[in-house]
C-alpha cells in the first residue's frame, strides 16, 4: 500500500514452472520432454559431476528417449570464454533443442549465456542490458544445487568480461527458465563452506528483494 492507501503499481510477469521435492530430479526427462526436447544440452561443472549428479540427471533425460549432450567444464563466476566454449560445445552436437543448466548460479548463468548465443549469435557483450536477444531463445530448464544464487528465479546471467573482469548483466524475459527443479537432496553433497556461503547469499538475496529501489509488493511479500 502506498501513504494515500492505494495499492502500489507494478507489473509482474509470473515465472517459470517449479517442481519441488525430494527426489524430482527424476521428473527432469519427462519436464524435458513436455517442453518439447529432444537433445538437450546439459552445462554443469565438474564437482556436480563428482557428487554423481550429472549422472542421475542424465539417467532421467535418456529414460525419456532424449539424448543428452554435455558440457561439465563452467568454472566459478564464468566469463564470456566459458559461454562461448558451451555454445561451440552445442554446436558440435546439433540440433540441440533445449538446455539444462544444473548447478549452482555459475551453471545456470552459464547455460542462460550460451542460450543467447547459441540462438541469436553473437558475443556475450551483445547482450549487456535487458531485452537485447532480437529473436527466440531455446527452452530451458534451471535445477540448482546451491541454496543461494536464485539464478533459477530470474532472467539475467551475471557474466564476467575476459578482459576487464566486470561482470555483465545480461537479461531477457526469453533466457528465464522454463521449468525449475528444486531437489533438496541435491544440496547435501556441497561442502560445508559452500553450503555456509550460499545460505548467507539467500538471506541477502531476501533482504535485497525487500530494500531494493525497485521492490515491489510481491517481491516484499516473498519475504
Amino acid at each position: 500500500m502506498s501513504r494515500h492507501g492505494a495499492i502500489e503499481a507494478f507489473d509482474h510477469i509470473p515465472g517459470p514452472r517449479v517442481v519441488c521435492g525430494v527426489g524430482s530430479l527424476a521428473r527432469l526427462g519427462d519436464l524435458a520432454q513436455g517442453l518439447g526436447g529432444t537433445r538437450a544440452l546439459v552445462v554443469t561443472d565438474a564437482g556436480v559431476v563428482r557428487a554423481g549428479i550429472l549422472e542421475r540427471a542424465v539417467h532421467s533425460l535418456r529414460a525419456a528417449s532424449i539424448a543428452a549432450v554435455v558440457y561439465d567444464r563452467v568454472r566459478a563466476n564464468p566469463s564470456s570464454d566459458d559461454v562461448a566454449w558451451a555454445a561451440d560445445h552445442a554446436r558440435e552436437a546439433d540440433p540441440i533443442d533445449l538446455i539444462v543448466g544444473l548447478g549452482g548460479g555459475s551453471a545456470m548463468d552459464c547455460a542462460k549465456g550460451a542460450n543467447f548465443v547459441l540462438t541469436n549469435g553473437g558475443v556475450m557483450s551483445d547482450y549487456w542490458g535487458y531485452g537485447k536477444a532480437g529473436g527466440p531463445m531455446l527452452p530451458s530448464i534451471g535445477v540448482p544445487t546451491t541454496a543461494g544464487t536464485g539464478s533459477e528465479a530470474q532472467s539475467y546471467a551475471l557474466i564476467s568480461d575476459p578482459e576487464t573482469h566486470r561482470k555483465m548483466a545480461c537479461g531477457d524475459l526469453n533466457a528465464r527458465f522454463r521449468a525449475v527443479i528444486l531437489d533438496a537432496s541435491l544440496t547435501t553433497t556441497m561442502p560445508i563452506g559452500v553450503t555456509g556461503a550460499t545460505g548467507m547469499d539467500a538471506l541477502a538475496h531476501a533482504v535485497e528483494s525487500y530494500v531494493s529501489t525497485k521492490a515491489n509488493p510481491m517481491s516484499r511479500k516473498v519475504t
